[in-house]
Order: structure tokens, then C-alpha cells, then sequence
């Protein structure tokens, strides 16, 4: 579980090193209020982005994108709504995806925006 727990936080260390490197603005990183949980949360062109990160070794036999079902969908759906009420954003909202493959530093990425929309509201 520990080395699990390190792969992912390295690939969300990417993941905003990568957005950031893109002019995107990271608001908070590792967002927890109450059960609600959002990897990564960040402005840009005047749209509040909420990216899930999934991120897995080279050798998993697990593709990073079977992670996201409707259940997380539904979870990060909800959880950016709690975001959004508990400080006031106004913004229009986006759900993007990062898959990261690979091992130590060196992933091969990938940044789907607007993966996917609110099934559950």
C-alpha cells in the first residue's frame, strides 16, 4: 500500500508541475472537506478545472482510466459542487482526467479535457 500511496502522490506532483508548466493556476492540490476529496483544482481562461489523477506503474495490468467509474464520477462530481458552494466559485466547471504510466519519475501523460460531464445532479 505505501509504495502504491508514493506513486500516486508522485504522479499528482506531475501532474501539477505539468498543468502549471501550462499556465493553469493550481488552486489547491489534495482537497479534503469532510468525505469530499479532489486531487487537483485549478483556474484557467476563467474556468475552474477539477483533474483526477490516476496514475500507475508500467507493469500494472490495471489500464489507469478503469479507476474512474460512475461512482467516482459521481463522487468528484459532487465533491467539486461542495468545493464550489464552500468558496463561493461562480466559474463555470470542467472534469479533466491525467493518466500517468510508467515508473520513477519518468510517465508518459495524458490530459483528457472535459472527460467526462455531471451524470448525477
Amino acid at each position: 500500500m505505501e509504495k502504491r500511496n508514493d506513486i500516486g502522490k508522485e504522479g499528482e506532483a506531475i501532474a501539477r508541475k505539468y498543468l502549471s508548466d501550462r499556465e493553469y493556476v493550481i488552486l489547491h492540490a489534495n482537497w479534503h472537506w469532510h468525505h469530499y476529496e479532489l486531487d487537483i483544482v485549478a483556474e484557467k481562461d476563467g474556468v475552474l478545472v477539477v483533474v483526477e489523477v490516476k496514475t500507475r506503474a508500467d507493469d500494472c495490468l490495471v489500464d489507469p482510466e478503469e479507476a474512474i467509474d460512475r461512482g467516482k464520477i459521481c463522487r468528484t462530481v459532487a465533491a467539486a459542487d461542495a468545493y464550489a458552494r464552500l468558496y463561493g466559485v461562480s466559474l463555470p466547471i470542467r472534469f479533466d482526467v491525467m493518466l500517468l504510466m510508467g515508473r520513477e519519475g519518468r510517465y508518459r501523460i495524458e490530459h483528457i479535457e472535459d472527460a467526462f460531464y455531471s451524470p448525477c445532479l
